[in-house]
């Protein structure tokens, strides 16, 4: 592995920017992570792996600009305002600082990882425009660019209150409509490997998945893996008029914002075999999916 880091991560203590570092670990390249506290138990993982970490905070221009010197490809994402830390104005701020900084240092090549809900026009949802306003921003600089847009992350319905403890787990789809997906573990190579091949894919504006899944393939994959019947239904009208947030999400499910446009075969041909939900249960996603058949009842932890 390379000991002179090559390129910035910015969340690398989250999941998108954890599964690219990881990637890029794997492929022997030399990684630096944006990291807030040195010493929580994730960064302290990550310099065990040979992570070189820079200290700083995405309000802070100079903590960003010192940690961008020496490198020539950025990964940047930031936290959506569900969270509850931010806002999404606040997350725009961090959006374009991240995008500024990388230009004023001189880098050749920023990744910006948006949602695949953003460039389709206004989505009324807060967390959704927002990206769509940093990818027009990021575009408009003197830098080569690459905008990925995953779907939703297979790794989301495991949160707490989806229902496969009670064995009849909720979701947006109807029975027979599907959803696209990927797994964080895609998400991660697939941006190393941009990364890693500027010359290939700058310029480029890439929709991320890796599979298109009913809520009866949810039922079927589910039950398969856990051994029992787990029954698919989508979210109740009742859940739904009482949370609005749910219910937005949904509507834009069933007009086609959120159910994912990806090339899913183009993808493959291009970054080679993508996880299907069956393999993400029987491996990376195992202990998630173990954890929630066993968890104690919880109100629905999407937002």
């Amino acid at each position: 592995m390379s000991n002179t880091p090559e390129f910035l991560v910015f969340g690398a203590t989250g999941q998108q920017g954890g599964a690219v570092t990881r990637a890029l670990l794997e492929a022997g390249r030399g990684v630096r992570a944006f990291v807030r506290d040195p010493y929580s138990e994730k960064a302290k993982s990550l310099a065990a792996d040979g992570v070189s970490l820079a200290v700083g905070d995405l309000f802070d221009r100079a903590s960003i600009d010192l940690a961008m010197k020496g490198i020539r490809g950025v990964f940047s994402v930031q936290t959506s305002s569900p969270s509850g830390l931010l806002t999404d104005e606040q997350e725009v701020e961090q959006g374009k600082s991240v995008a500024d900084s990388a230009v004023s240092n001189g880098v050749a090549h920023l990744v910006y990882s948006s949602t695949g809900a953003a460039g389709k026009g206004h989505t009324g949802m807060g967390h959704f425009d927002s990206k769509s306003r940093i990818e027009d921003y990021v575009r408009s600089l003197p830098i080569a660019t690459t905008i990925t847009r995953p779907a939703s992350f297979m790794e989301m319905m495991m949160l707490p209150g989806m229902g496969l403890n009670t064995g009849v787990f909720t979701y947006f789809m109807r029975p027979d409509q599907s959803m696209q997906m990927i797994a964080l573990h895609d998400l991660g190579r697939i941006n190393a490997q941009i990364l890693c091949e500027p010359g290939i894919y700058a310029g480029q504006v890439i929709e991320l998945s890796g599979q298109d899944i009913t809520g009866k393939d949810l039922q079927d994959a589910f039950s398969h893996a856990a051994g029992r019947p787990i029954r698919y239904q989508r979210f109740s009208e009742e859940l739904l008029s009482e949370n609005d947030f749910l219910k937005r999400l949904t509507a834009l499910v069933d007009n086609g914002v959120v159910a994912g446009i990806a090339d899913i075969a183009a993808l493959e041909r291009e970054f080679g075999p993508m996880l299907r939900l069956g393999q993400w249960l029987a491996g990376p996603g195992k202990t998630l999916f173990e954890n929630a058949l066993s968890a104690e009842p919880s109100s629905i932890g999407l937002r």
